[in-house]
């Protein structure tokens, strides 16, 4: 389908829903985190069992629509538990049923820019990323999501010419056609997908019970689906404030809060509203079932929530949520975690690669086990950027994938935030992928020819006719280089690089290469959720050709931010590894020192060579300026002094 079509298509299922039926202050509790654990505790104990139950998510509602009815502001309000299973959509009487995404600098607009989406469905996606972005050790917002995707970080008029937020592009994550992700009906558990991927509209937050994360909530009112392109004022923003007043009661620690987390230097933003700037006391609120006859109702939301009223989430870490420790046979280093489907089996078992037919030795399973089990060590080893208490241990989640990008396993410490799951995938895929042979020859097969035109982008920057064809070595950090709107990063009077939009076609709803390659799959996806077609978007979010039945090499589509790098055998690529989780310098260590401790176990992979690795590459417009392959932070272990851990590796 031609790039127009899918707008269309994109376009047409949305018109139809339109027409349907500062500075963190306050509210904090001082339930502090867990400390790290002794020497004879486990290494990562598990989160403690809490859970939802019905009742919180009514209360939950109920100060929710307390604050809204003091704001003559009709809301539609979701929660979800950590796993993403949506426990209750509430559509107040008068609220908007759609919200309608920021327009381009210039008028032109791509992907989904200046359309309309269903309230729904940016409610979910608003208490999805505030469950999903968060943890025991680090408590985000969707705030704190929109100054860590934009432009410059922090996003602000005086912060023109600084580089990128660090998880630029997480918003293409957990996207409803992931196959990493699931969906109800088909599979019992989470990691539930997002309807519209991550949200850095202000509005969602995470829920705590008893100091555990047990969800969260969001909230869409003010019919804008949008983000905060201005740090440094303070904004009475109501759909956050609504969402405020509903985590009352189940609001996060203060000291693991955003504006605890400070990331290169500048503190991160956790929300704008108050328990001071709320208009209806919460304690006060009406509580639910006393709510008069017309006040709202729970809404159904197609392959999301079935109504019907309030239900209980589960508690994290059972096998009924999806996510559970590993046994001993599934994988050897202790706490452990890995993605179940309710009935005790491993979602995503270690296993061998599926590859020999394209005229290589594939990964075997013992080479898949070592290099997740040195990954696994780096990350137990490394001191975490973004969990308090300071010198906590970093928890992520760590993929491996064949050239194929079919994922050979799995892993992840207890805690790490759920996010980096899809993500961690996605890194390893992408690395892979624009390191392989194939990559140019299979971006010009995509149906879009939007996506198309990003091969000769890349060629015309590169001045090279070849470039794409697996002479270089790509790491997610070079991709995400090349995925910015200014070359270099933050650098405000340079072109863009080849996979981005230009500045003035660019948002974060329209990143370039990232977006148009999903674009089409979240139209087909929001026409499902709307009614206008009965059929779903497939667990394959890109239409670049099958290498196997139903399979293609970026199944859930690319991210463009650093913790991936290929895998190589004999100077030949047999896959990637993908980490999520903490600061992107941790991502990329693990990522890096995990194969390279896992390729000298075993004696037959390795890194990329120095010789062909991006970093080698000095490209662009002049002055020309050197790409990146990997960055490792500095002095990063809790167990050595060693500083330049990655050097000469």
């Amino acid at each position: 389908m031609k790039f127009a079509s899918r707008l269309a298509l994109f376009g047409a299922a949305l018109s139809l829903a339109a027409c349907g039926g500062g500075g963190g202050g306050g509210g904090g509790t001082s339930t502090p985190p867990p400390p790290n654990p002794g020497p004879s505790a486990p290494l990562y104990p598990l989160p403690g069992a809490e859970s939802l139950s019905a009742a919180d998510v009514q209360k939950v509602l109920a100060q929710a629509i307390a604050e809204a009815r003091a704001r003559n502001l009709p809301a539609v309000i979701a929660v979800t538990d950590r796993v993403g299973n949506v426990l209750a959509v509430y559509s107040m009487t008068g609220a908007r049923t759609t919200a309608r995404v920021p327009p381009s600098r210039s008028g032109q607009n791509f992907d989904v820019q200046n359309l309309e989406v269903p309230a729904a469905a940016a409610a979910i996606a608003k208490a999805i990323t505030g469950a999903y972005l968060s943890s025991g050790g680090n408590a985000f917002s969707t705030r704190t999501a929109s100054q860590i995707v934009q432009e410059h970080f922090p996003p602000a008029p005086s912060t023109v010419g600084l580089e990128s937020g660090p998880l630029f592009g997480v918003q293409f994550s957990s996207l409803p056609c992931s196959d990493v992700t699931t969906r109800v009906g088909a599979t019992a558990t989470g990691p539930r997908r997002s309807p519209l991927g991550l949200s850095a509209d202000p509005g969602g937050f995470p829920l705590y019970k008893n100091g555990v994360l047990v969800g969260g909530v969001g909230v869409i009112a003010d019919g804008v689906y949008g983000l905060d392109t201005n740090i440094l004022d303070v904004d009475d923003d109501a759909d956050e404030a609504i969402a405020f007043a509903a985590q009352t009661g189940f609001d996060a620690p203060t000291e693991i809060r955003a504006e605890r987390v400070a990331v290169d230097g500048t503190t991160l933003r956790f929300s704008d509203a108050t328990a001071a700037s709320l208009r209806a006391a919460p304690a006060n609120a009406p509580a639910f079932a006393s709510l008069p006859a017309g006040t709202g109702a729970f809404t159904p939301v197609t392959g999301y929530y079935a109504g019907g009223g309030a239900q209980s989430g589960l508690a994290y870490g059972t096998e009924a949520s999806g996510l559970r420790l590993a046994t001993a046979a599934e994988f050897s280093n202790t706490s452990a975690m890995v993605l179940t489907n309710g009935s005790g089996q491993n979602r995503f078992p270690i296993r061998a690669g599926t590859d020999a037919a394209d005229g290589h030795t594939p990964l075997s399973e013992a080479e898949v086990r070592a290099i997740l089990e040195e990954a696994f060590t780096v990350m137990s080893r490394a001191r975490a950027q973004i969990r308090r208490p300071l010198d906590s241990r970093a928890q992520v989640s760590i993929t491996v994938v064949d050239s194929r990008g079919q994922i050979l396993g799995i892993v992840r410490s207890p805690d790490a935030p759920v996010f980096g799951i899809d993500v961690s995938a996605q890194k390893a895929r992408s690395a892979t992928f624009f390191s392989g042979t194939f990559a140019a020859a299979e971006l010009a097969a995509d149906p879009s020819a939007d996506v198309r035109g990003f091969v000769q982008k890349a060629r015309d920057f590169f001045g090279d006719p070849a470039a794409l064809t697996g002479k270089t070595a790509f790491g997610a950090r070079t991709i995400g280089n090349l995925s910015r709107p200014y070359f270099p990063d933050g650098e405000v009077t340079r072109p863009n690089g080849p996979f981005s939009r230009p500045i003035g076609q660019w948002s974060p709803f329209s990143t370039g290469l990232q977006s148009a390659l999903v674009l089409g799959a979240l139209g087909q996806h929001l026409a499902f959720v709307t009614g206008a077609s009965a059929t779903d978007t497939p667990q394959r979010c890109t239409a670049l050709p099958e290498v196997a039945p139903g399979q293609n090499r970026l199944q859930n589509g690319i991210q463009i931010f650093p913790g991936g790098v290929p895998i190589y055998r004999g100077g030949r690529l047999v896959g990637g590894i993908g980490v999520s989780g903490d600061g992107i310098d941790q991502d990329d260590m693990v990522a890096f020192l995990g194969l390279y401790n896992g390729g000298n176990r075993v004696q037959t992979l390795s890194n990329a060579a120095t010789a062909m690795r991006a970093d080698q590459l000095v490209v662009g417009p002049a002055p020309a300026v050197r790409l990146r392959y990997v960055g490792c932070p500095f002095a990063p272990f809790l167990d050595t002094s060693e500083q330049n851990v990655c050097q000469g590796k």
